[in-house]
Order: C-alpha cells, then sequence, then structure tokens
C-alpha cells in the first residue's frame, strides 16, 4: 500500500470519530429533551435541568443551525429519504431539531471528507475525480450507518426489554392498578428498568394527556419497531383499557409462551453455533492433535533411518 492508500484509510477513521462525537453529542441533546417532558418526577431542580438543556443546546447549535440553512429545499429532499426518516423515528429522534442535526452532521462530514480528499490525494484526471466522489459519499453516509447500527442497537434492548415489561405489568395489576396507572407508573418510575421501553411509554402516556386516544398514543409502539410480540401486548393493553377485566392470567400465559420461544429460539441458535464449532476445531484443533500424537513417532523414525543410513 502506498502512502496516499495509508492516508486514505486514516482519512476515513478520522471521519468516523467526527461522526461518532457528533452522535454522541447528538444522542446526549435528544435524551435531555425527552426527559425535560417529565421534569415534575426529575430529582433534580427544576432551574438545574433548564441550565443543563441549554448548555447541551448550545453545543450543538452550530450544527442545528447548519441542517436548517438547508431545510426545506432540495438538499434537504436529497439527503433526508424516507429511509433517512425511518431510521431517525426509530431512533427516537425524528423531531425538528434531530432532523437539522443529522443534516448538519452529513453536510459537515462531507465537507471535510471531500476538502482532505482534494488537499492530500496525488491523484489527477480520472483518478482524482473518483477518489473526489468516493469521499463526498463516505461523509454522507458515514452518520447513516452510524444511525442504522444504533437503531439495531435499540430493536435488540427492545426485545430484550419485553419480558420484563410484562412482568412489571403484572405486578402492578396485582397490587390493583389500572391500566392507565400502570403505564404511567412504567413511564415515570421505572423507566431506568425499562430504558427504551420506558421512554416510548413515556412518550405515549404524554400523548395520551394531550388529547389522543391510548389507541393512537399506543400506535408507535405497536407499528415501528416491527415486533410481534409487542404488537400483541399492546393489543391486550388496548383490549383491558377499552373493556376492563382481569389481565393477570392471559399476561402470565403472554409471559410464558413468550420465554418458551426465546427458549427454543436459544437452543436452535446453539444447535447451530455448535455445527460452526465443529468445523472450526477440525481446521484448527485436529491438526494440531495429530502432530501432538504423531509427532513423536514421526522423529523416531526420521531418527532410525539416520542411523540406517
Amino acid at each position: 500500500m502506498n502512502a496516499s492508500t495509508w492516508f486514505m484509510a486514516a482519512l476515513l477513521v478520522l471521519a468516523a470519530g467526527v461522526a461518532l462525537l457528533g452522535l454522541v453529542g447528538w444522542i446526549r441533546s435528544q435524551r435531555e429533551d425527552r426527559s425535560a417532558a417529565t421534569l415534575s418526577t426529575a430529582l433534580q431542580p427544576r432551574e438545574a435541568v433548564r441550565e443543563e438543556g441549554a448548555m447541551q443546546r448550545d453545543s450543538l447549535g452550530w450544527l442545528e443551525r447548519m441542517g436548517q440553512a438547508v431545510g426545506g429545499g432540495r438538499v434537504e429532499a436529497a439527503l433526508l429519504a424516507n429511509e433517512d426518516r425511518l431510521l431517525l423515528d426509530l431512533a427516537g429522534w425524528n423531531t425538528r431539531r434531530g432532523t437539522a442535526i443529522y443534516l448538519g452532521l452529513r453536510l459537515l462530514l462531507a465537507l471535510l471528507v471531500l476538502l482532505a480528499a482534494v488537499a492530500f490525494s496525488d491523484a489527477h484526471g480520472l483518478s482524482k475525480l473518483m477518489v473526489m466522489f468516493g469521499a463526498l459519499a463516505a461523509g454522507l453516509l458515514l452518520p447513516k450507518f452510524l444511525l442504522s447500527a444504533w437503531v439495531k442497537r435499540r430493536r435488540r434492548a427492545v426485545n430484550a426489554e419485553l419480558p420484563l415489561l410484562i412482568d412489571l405489568l403484572r405486578l402492578l395489576q396485582g397490587v390493583g392498578f389500572s391500566m392507565d396507572q400502570s403505564l404511567q407508573t412504567l413511564g415515570d418510575k421505572l423507566r431506568e428498568a425499562l430504558p427504551v421501553l420506558g421512554g416510548e411509554i413515556q412518550e405515549a402516556n404524554i400523548a395520551y394527556t394531550h388529547g389522543r386516544t391510548r389507541a393512537q398514543s399506543l400506535r408507535r409502539l405497536s407499528d415501528i419497531y416491527a415486533d410481534d410480540d409487542l404488537s400483541s401486548l399492546v393489543q391486550l393493553i388496548l383490549q383491558v383499557h377499552a373493556h376492563g377485566g382481569a389481565v393477570q392470567e392471559p399476561l402470565r400465559q403472554f409471559s410464558i409462551r413468550l420465554r418458551e420461544q426465546r427458549r427454543n429460539a436459544l437452543k436452535e441458535k446453539v444447535g447451530k453455533l455448535s455445527v460452526k464449532m465443529t468445523v472450526v476445531m477440525m481446521l484448527t484443533l485436529l491438526p494440531a492433535l495429530m502432530l501432538v500424537l504423531g509427532g513423536p513417532a514421526l522423529v523416531a523414525l526420521a531418527k532410525t533411518l539416520a542411523n540406517l543410513g
């Protein structure tokens, strides 16, 4: 590899670091905005939370203004396709501020990588044009790749938190809470136990208090994550909210069925993994084992042949 290739690799690593730092700041600011909606249950004083939120907004204000400068035009239409909006929605950042920061981050990285490629690349003619095009594409797509990775992480977290959500609902229903009281408690008091689903339930509670029906407020939780078990649980919650009735036994059966499905899926995964490990052991352990077992015999045979010669 020549020097220019090493430099381009280092440049991409630097761009990845800038994108990661930007997304970390973005995540912090979005968490602050979401938690500001429930200041009545926060432990910090109201003024301290406001000051902290203002500091977070000021730290990313320049990036937000950069995104707002291209908002509403062809640049936004090109950089913010339906797939990007879906990813922002899945990540919980599909707000005006979150969209502006995402656009600003994509533009910033595209310009940085493009300028660095123009300044330091020693290619000429068509090769330089291809390098510039590749640098521009890398700068534009890197935030999207990082956002996709974050969305996959949230989906895994939702899948992992679902059994605990069912158990907490059973517990709250068992002590006499109504379904509305249970959802309010899950969103306000038990968010630490359910980092992702607790935040989604809190957003649904806020929408419900602002006049939406319970079905409308829980529609996002039911549809956007494309999880059949979560959709079934939301339908059960809506039925109990609309018609009442005992819900502990259906929740218990639902929990048993869900854990049985996951146990079977885990057994299947372990079975496939054992087959894969068998191939790995044949390629790595078997040659070493044959060398250990047959090595002394081969050495003795070689010495005997040498003495005969």
